[in-house]
C-alpha cells in the first residue's frame, strides 16, 4: 500500500509538471483589430498612394491574405461574427443596431475560449463594436483615453467627417492604446497571454495630426478607379445599397473628392505609425519568438467607386480587408496567399494554432493549412452577408450576389477586378451563378434583439 501510495503521489507529480510545461509551452497571441481598414495597404497594391510601411513590414514576417473578406461589411455583425464563431444568419446580427449580446454569449466569445484554456486576457480598445465586449473576458481592461483633440477647422462633407489636429500623435486615443499594448509587452508574465489591441482609425471621423495630411499632398491625390455610369447594370436592390444620392452626390457637389481621399490616406498612415510602435516594442520583448500575431480590419470601404461611400454594400471595396498572420514555426516569411478566405476562420485557425480544441458552436473553417503553405490547395469561398438573407459569394475568379429579393449581381474578378460589368443577367452564366448558388447560405434567422419593426411584425404575423 505504501508503494501505490508512493507511486500515485509520484503520478500527480508528474503529471502536474507536465501541464506547466504545456502551458509555458502555449504560444502567446498578439490580436490587432483594426477599424474601417479597407485594402489601401502598401503590399496589397490596391491603391499606390497609401503609405503603410509598418504593416507592410509585419507583412513580410509571415502570410498577408490578398483576398480576405468580412461575415458583413458593417461593424458590430462583422465582429459579433469573427469573434463568437457564428455566422449573421446563425445569431440574426445583421446590423449596428442590434446589440450583439442579444444573440451572442460570452462562453462563445473566441477571447473566453482562450481564457478558459489558460491564458491570460488583456485588451483595449475596441474589439466588438461599441468596446472590448463581455467584461467576464478580461483579466486587465483599462479605460481607453478617448479619441482625443477636436480639429480646429471642420472640414467634413455632409456626413464624411475629417479635419486636421493641431497636436501630438501622444494626444490622440490610438496612440493611447499602442502605450498600453507596449507596456504589457515589456513585462513577463506568468502565463500565456491573448493581448487585444483594438484601433479605431481609419474609422471616421478622419481626424488626425496635420503631419500626416502632409504625407498625402492634396495637389498629387488620384481618384480611385471608377466609372460615372457604373450602377447602369446594377439591380434596385444594389442600388438601395448604394444610395448614390447620398454621401456620393454631396461629395460630387462639393468638388472635393480628392480632399476626402486625402483624409482617409492620412489617418490610415497615422493608424500605420501606432501599428508600428507595437512593432519596435515587440522587437525588443522576450516575447518575440512565442507569440502569434494575428492582424486584420473588421470589413473593407468605399470612397467613391459605384458611387458609393463607406461600407453596407457586397462588392469588393466594402468586404475585402487585410489579414496577416505570423505564427512562429508555421509561416514562412514574406508570402502572399491569394486563396478566398473569410474572417470566419480566424477563430478556428487561432485555437488550431494554439493547441485549444475548437468548440463545436464555430462555424468557420481553420486555414492553418494556408499559413503554413499559402499556395495550398483551398475549395472555400469568402463568405459576406448584409441584412437578412442578402449574401455575396467570393472565390478567386468570381463574385456573386444574391440579394433577398432575388436580385443578382455576377462579376468576373480576374477581367474585371473594379467590377463594372455585371454579367448576372446573361443566359451563358447561368451554370456560373447555379454552381456558386451553392454556397449560400441556409440559415438565415430573423433579426435579433426586435430592432427590426419590419422583421418584428413578420415575426408576429407567423
Amino acid at each position: 500500500m505504501l508503494n501505490r501510495l508512493l507511486w500515485g503521489v509520484l503520478l500527480v507529480v508528474v503529471l502536474s509538471a507536465a501541464q506547466v510545461v504545456s502551458a509555458a509551452d502555449k504560444p502567446n497571441v498578439l490580436f490587432i483589430a483594426i477599424d474601417d481598414l479597407n485594402h489601401w495597404v502598401g503590399h496589397l497594391k490596391r491603391n499606390p498612394q497609401t503609405k503603410t510601411p509598418n504593416l507592410d513590414r509585419l507583412a513580410a514576417r509571415g502570410v498577408s491574405f490578398s483576398h480576405a473578406y468580412c461575415a458583413a461589411p458593417v461593424c458590430n455583425p462583422s465582429r459579433a461574427a469573427l469573434l463568437s464563431g457564428r455566422r449573421p444568419g446563425a445569431t440574426g446580427i445583421y446590423d449596428n443596431n442590434q446589440p450583439f449580446a442579444s444573440a451572442v454569449t460570452s462562453d462563445q466569445s473566441l477571447v473566453t475560449t482562450f481564457k478558459q484554456a489558460g491564458y491570460k486576457t488583456m485588451g483595449i480598445g475596441k474589439l466588438w463594436h461599441g468596446g472590448l465586449g463581455f467584461a467576464d473576458q478580461w483579466d486587465l481592461a483599462p479605460k481607453e483615453k478617448g479619441s482625443g483633440p477636436k480639429p480646429k477647422g471642420d472640414r467634413s462633407i455632409g456626413g464624411i467627417a475629417f479635419g486636421t489636429l493641431d497636436c501630438d500623435d501622444a494626444d490622440t486615443g490610438d496612440y493611447h492604446s499602442a502605450s498600453f499594448g507596449i507596456e504589457q509587452l515589456q513585462l513577463k508574465h506568468d502565463k500565456p497571454f491573448f493581448l487585444v489591441l483594438g484601433f479605431h482609425k481609419p474609422h471616421m471621423p478622419w481626424n488626425v495630426p496635420k503631419k500626416y495630411f502632409d504625407m498625402h499632398p492634396l495637389d498629387q491625390i488620384e481618384l480611385p478607379p471608377h466609372q460615372e455610369n457604373d450602377l447602369s447594370d446594377v439591380p434596385p436592390a444594389g442600388i438601395k445599397m448604394a444610395k448614390p444620392d447620398g454621401d456620393h452626390a454631396a461629395v460630387l457637389k462639393s468638388g472635393r473628392w480628392k480632399e476626402a481621399i486625402q483624409a482617409y490616406l492620412a489617418a490610415i498612415s497615422y493608424l500605420d505609425a501606432q501599428v508600428g510602435r507595437v512593432i519596435d516594442a515587440f522587437d525588443k520583448s522576450e516575447h518575440r519568438d512565442n507569440t502569434i500575431i494575428c492582424l486584420w480590419g473588421d470589413h473593407g470601404w468605399h470612397l467613391g467607386e459605384k458611387q458609393h461611400w463607406r461600407k453596407f454594400a457586397l462588392w469588393e471595396e466594402s468586404t475585402r480587408a487585410p489579414m496577416i498572420w505570423v505564427a512562429p514555426g508555421v509561416t514562412p516569411a514574406n508570402r502572399i496567399c491569394e486563396r478566398t478566405v473569410d474572417f470566419m476562420g480566424i477563430y478556428p485557425t487561432m485555437c488550431d494554432l494554439a493547441g485549444i480544441t475548437i468548440p463545436k458552436h464555430v462555424q468557420g473553417e481553420s486555414f492553418k493549412a494556408l499559413l503554413a503553405n499559402p499556395s495550398a490547395e483551398w475549395s472555400h469561398p469568402g463568405i459576406t452577408t448584409f441584412g437578412r438573407d442578402n449574401h455575396a459569394i467570393r472565390t478567386e475568379k468570381w463574385r456573386y450576389i444574391r440579394y433577398a429579393n432575388g436580385d443578382e449581381e455576377l462579376y468576373d474578378e480576374q477581367a474585371d477586378p473594379y467590377e463594372w460589368t455585371n454579367l448576372a443577367t446573361k443566359p451563358e452564366y447561368a451554370k456560373t451563378k447555379s454552381e456558386l448558388a451553392k454556397w449560400l447560405p441556409k440559415e438565415n434567422n430573423p433579426v435579433a434583439g426586435n430592432k427590426d419593426k419590419a422583421a418584428a411584425k413578420n415575426k408576429k404575423k407567423q
